[in-house]
């Protein structure tokens, strides 16, 4: 179903109602195709009904025959905010609308405080920890788009780690976890990743990225990487499907293999 070119977006889908709405006046921050905007005005008829995020999502993955459970982090609202020298935007407003251009003086999250892990993620990071299943943190920004999840109240100490401030060690079982860094080489594939983390007060580096999780038991790093905490170097760029898989496949592996129940790794 996704575009494999672009990997964004659906497969052959068109920008009819995009460009008449751009005709019209309106401002679209995001190419959004036909059949991707339907998916939009679906889920969002759901909310507007009453339902929560995670039953919309739900909904969704039925109506598309999607095999694997989808949960959000929560059902509350969340916004990630950038400040500039010329005043606090919206993410989508800093990197589509604006390019990424702006310099970034720091990054919050709007609503944070009154959120909580929606059931559904709560329900599978406790029966992780239960159970010792290992959790995969994904090679993404690790500000913008991991840091919400990790700020939401009690996600840190289901995943034993500290918080950005120092934590305790917990006596009691917990998921080892298993982070992908960003960046290949010390600098981020794509994305605000450097701007962000400067802006957090940290160096753009995979310490830096370790540090911003504060929760990895294993980093998986470029081969090129000066990471000096427990790691597995590996190629993880990922130009087309193939390389995609084959590193997915390492990462399985790492974790059938690396991370084995009743031994505590050296904490990052």
């Amino acid at each position: 179903m996704i575009d494999r070119r672009r990997w964004w977006g659906i497969e052959g889908d068109t920008f009819r109602a995009h460009d008449f709405l751009k005709g019209l006046g309106r401002r679209e921050l995001l190419a959004l195709g036909d059949l991707d905007r339907s998916i939009h005005i679906f889920r969002s008829e759901l909310l507007r009904e009453g339902l929560s995020l995670s039953e919309a999502t739900a909904r969704l993955c039925r109506a598309l025959k999607v095999a694997g459970k989808v949960v959000p982090m929560t059902d509350d609202p969340v916004s990630t905010m950038v400040s500039t020298p010329q005043g606090e935007i919206h993410l989508q407003e800093f990197w589509v609308g604006r390019s990424g251009r702006p310099d970034v003086t720091g990054i919050r999250f709007r609503g944070i405080e009154d959120a909580l892990p929606s059931l559904g993620f709560l329900a599978a990071l406790e029966r992780a920890a239960e159970v010792g299943e290992p959790i995969l943190i994904g090679p993404s920004n690790p500000v913008s788009s991991i840091g919400p999840i990790l700020a939401l109240r009690g996600v840190r100490d289901l995943l034993g780690g500290r918080s950005r401030r120092g934590e305790g060690k917990r006596k009691r079982k917990r998921s080892r976890v298993i982070a992908i860094s960003p960046l290949v080489d010390g600098r981020p594939v794509s994305g605000p990743a450097a701007k962000f983390m400067r802006a957090w007060g940290f160096p753009v580096t995979d310490q830096g990225v370790a540090d911003i999780l504060a929760c990895a038991d294993l980093m998986v790093v470029s081969p090129g990487s000066d990471y000096q905490g427990p790691s597995v170097r590996l190629d993880t760029t990922m130009k087309d499907e193939a390389e995609s898989l084959r590193l997915a496949e390492e990462i399985v592996r790492i974790a059938d293999e690396v991370m084995e129940p009743g031994i505590e790794a050296e904490a990052v």
